[in-house]
């Protein structure tokens, strides 16, 4: 088991400044009167946490502010801004807030990869660029349920979860570093302004990038099916296949919707929309109908494409795979459900960025690789797609071939197949470094296949002999991205293919190191992290309710008590902000990290251990003693800082708080176990209730949910 480290390390807690003119800024303006560390912007990295987290902190500022707020808090007195409740603090310091909330959350995502993790990216998201993550999780914890569960049963499939925000980073990188990107997407959305054409990236990258995998769940079944006949090394070509009928309902669309698209398509453009010129207002049935006319509109004068070859291939997407290379396509089921999610579900307005983001999803499978490149078809001689033709789709089918590494294998093949592990990104101007990194502990695996691959090479035949040469190649050893990168670098090839890189000069390297699993933070608790955002509601809403809790508690009915209180628990929850609803959820992320320290573990398996009904004393405050450490980590990284007891409102607007740690007990970074002890003994015995009796109510929360149970090892 794990132990307690004497102290630890705070990274970068603070947002950097940047030089404007020998003029030191603060990236974070509305938090300026705040205790936020400041680095000089030479301190930066070339890696891909550095480069994503400069992207928002420098190139992000005045992220979703409103002048005209300001201007009216200013001459009213009254505050918009929400934290504990509205109308307590600034409308451009929540925003301000909630950008360094992203900008954590991203952090936290690339030093652990884990789903966890994954899931604080997607809430930010989805709380600042689309509304409540309630009226929208469905979408995501699908994909992440669907997945874990489901893909056990195929023979091929990874991990498309964290893949996503991975290749969300991946993107933010990018248009960071590389200038003739950024002028492709500004030139392409007609901004002047480089902060707005920045933030407007954000918004629809984060669009494309998060959800471009949401359809898996269509294509996990058909691919299930496929695996039936495949574990005996057969074809699926001409055998059964499962099909998608009915979809006419699904893809049409509805009265208000089609009526915004026709205003739209009719309006003249303007600053932040694409540069089409005057329209004559299509008007459009169905998603189908949509995604062929912008496709064809943007592609056809370089691929010759129409757009009733568009909407004919569309069409035969859900019921002829067999026309698609016996592959259904998760790209045309993420695009069309997100259309529903976000323009009929939850009524929002529709910009020709949003179309775009829908586009660039509906290509990044199939569509545009088999239907307008067709870039295995040397003869038509289609090129690589350009960034200025399509800057989000261009993007978008760059960063998920990138993003091949740390990717959990589910499929029966794909577990043992050779996969890498990780991979160090270095960002130049216009110009990427990857080095892949594979498990050393493979390395008899690597040694097979090299052999193998020398001794095909040296049975090279005459390419006059074509028939011949091609027995020859179909029997070309291979171990999945290793030998595509090692051996003639098929897969930078592939790459090339796909995306026009002559504006972006892309090196791919091989390395072979060490496995180290300490990053993910992985520990003997196992479930689905689904219910984290129930979890958090919980934990938030008992406090409204302490009382009652209690009295259920004594009556052994907590189940009962939650179970009649959650609805109105949510409601308390969608009043807070994006940062208290994540510091509930990491709350109760933590709690498994927590068990790991006092030898305890859940899981919804039968296993012969005893059950931990109640924690013991000496449990409780070990456990009172981290979670402390975590609220201490949790607000530093938010710009608190301690001072004297103030009003809640004042305190939310200077972010001082009495229970935190003075600045002169946090050495180089570090808290060491001695200072977070001597804080918490500090505290009078109702505040430390605050750190022991959440995890105390996590024993009822993961059996209500999850059904789980808590073992003594």
């Amino acid at each position: 088991m794990k132990k307690q480290n004497p102290g630890r390390k705070l990274k970068a807690h603070g947002p950097s400044g940047i030089h404007n003119k020998g003029e030191y800024t603060m990236p974070y303006t509305a938090l300026s009167h705040c205790s936020l560390t400041c680095e000089p912007k030479d301190d930066w990295g070339t890696d891909l946490t550095s480069t994503a987290v400069r992207f928002l902190r420098d190139t992000c500022q005045d992220l979703r502010f409103s002048r005209e707020k300001e201007q009216e808090e200013a001459a009213t007195g009254i505050l918009q801004g929400r934290s504990l409740r509205a109308n307590q603090i600034p409308y451009n310091m929540e925003k301000d807030i909630d950008r360094l909330c992203l900008e954590n959350a991203v952090r936290r995502f690339a030093a652990s990869g884990a789903g966890k993790d994954a899931f604080d990216v997607y809430f930010c998201y989805l709380e600042m660029f689309v509304g409540a993550y309630d009226s929208s999780r469905r979408m995501i914890e699908l994909l992440s349920e669907f997945e874990s569960n489901g893909s056990s049963l195929l023979m091929k499939h990874r991990d498309h979860y964290s893949h996503s925000v991975y290749v969300f980073l991946l993107g933010l990188a990018i248009y960071e570093t590389n200038e003739k990107y950024q002028r492709a997407y500004e030139d392409f959305y007609g901004f002047e302004d480089k902060g707005k054409a920045a933030c407007h990236f954000l918004e629809f990258w984060g669009l494309a990038a998060l959800f471009h995998d949401i359809g898996y769940p269509f294509e996990l079944p058909y691919e299930q099916i496929a695996s039936y006949f495949e574990v005996n090394k057969e074809k699926r070509k001409g055998k059964p296949f499962l099909a998608y009928h009915n979809l006419e309902n699904y893809i049409k669309i509805e009265p208000k919707a089609k009526e915004k698209l026709a205003v739209l398509y009719k309006a003249s453009d303007v600053e932040g929309t694409a540069k089409h010129g005057e329209r004559s207002g299509p008007s459009f049935d169905t998603t189908e109908d949509l995604f062929a006319w912008e496709v064809a509109d943007k592609l056809s004068p370089v691929y010759g494409i129409t757009r009733e070859g568009i909407k004919e291939a569309l069409t035969a997407r859900p019921v002829h795979p067999e026309s698609c290379g016996n592959f259904m396509d998760h790209g045309y089921f993420s695009a069309s459900i997100l259309f529903k999610k976000l323009f009929e579900e939850m009524d929002g307005d529709i910009t020709r960025a949003h179309v775009d983001a829908l586009t660039a999803i509906l290509l990044h499978n199939s569509l545009y690789k088999f239907d307008v490149a067709c870039y295995k078809n040397k003869e038509l001689n289609r090129p690589a797609l350009r960034m200025e033709l399509h800057p989000l789709a261009y993007l978008l089918m760059l960063c998920d071939e990138l993003q091949c590494w740390d990717r959990i294998s589910y499929g029966r093949n794909s577990r043992v197949e050779l996969h890498p592990m990780d991979c160090r990104f270095t960002f130049l101007p216009d110009r990427i470094q990857a080095a892949y990194i594979y498990d050393a502990g493979e390395k008899a695996k690597v040694g097979r296949f090299e052999k193998e691959y020398a001794a095909w090479k040296e049975r090279e035949p005459n390419r006059e002999n074509a028939k011949e040469y091609q027995e020859w190649k179909a029997k070309k050893p291979g171990l999945k991205a290793y030998a595509g990168m090692v051996f003639e670098n098929d897969f930078l090839e592939n790459i090339k293919a796909i995306v026009d890189l002559t504006e972006m000069d892309l090196e791919v390297t091989v390395r072979l190191e060490k496995r180290d699993n300490r990053k993910k933070k992985t520990y003997l608790s196992s479930s689905s992290f689904v219910n984290l955002y129930n979890f958090a509601v919980a934990l938030n809403g008992r406090w409204q309710k302490i009382g009652e809790w209690e009295q259920a508690k004594k009556q052994d009915a907590e189940e009962e008590f939650l179970r009649d209180n959650m609805e109105g628990f949510l409601k308390a929850f969608q009043e807070l902000s994006l940062e208290y609803k994540l510091s509930n959820i990491n709350q109760a992320k933590a709690f498994a990290g927590y068990l790991d320290e006092i030898d305890c573990f859940y899981t919804d398996k039968p296993v012969d251990y005893e059950i931990l009904e109640h924690f013991e004393p000496g449990h409780a405050v070990k456990i009172g003693l981290m979670e402390h450490r975590r609220w201490l980590e949790e607000h530093i990284r938010m710009g608190w800082s301690f001072g004297e007891k103030l009003s809640k409102d004042e305190r939310e607007r200077r972010r001082i708080h009495e229970d935190m740690i003075p600045v002169d007990q946090i050495l180089d970074g570090e808290i060491s176990d001695e200072a977070v002890k001597k804080n918490y003994d500090r505290l009078g015995k109702g505040e430390q209730d605050k750190d022991i009796a959440p995890m105390d109510a996590m024993l009822t929360l993961l059996k209500l949910f999850e059904g789980l149970r808590i073992y003594k090892l």
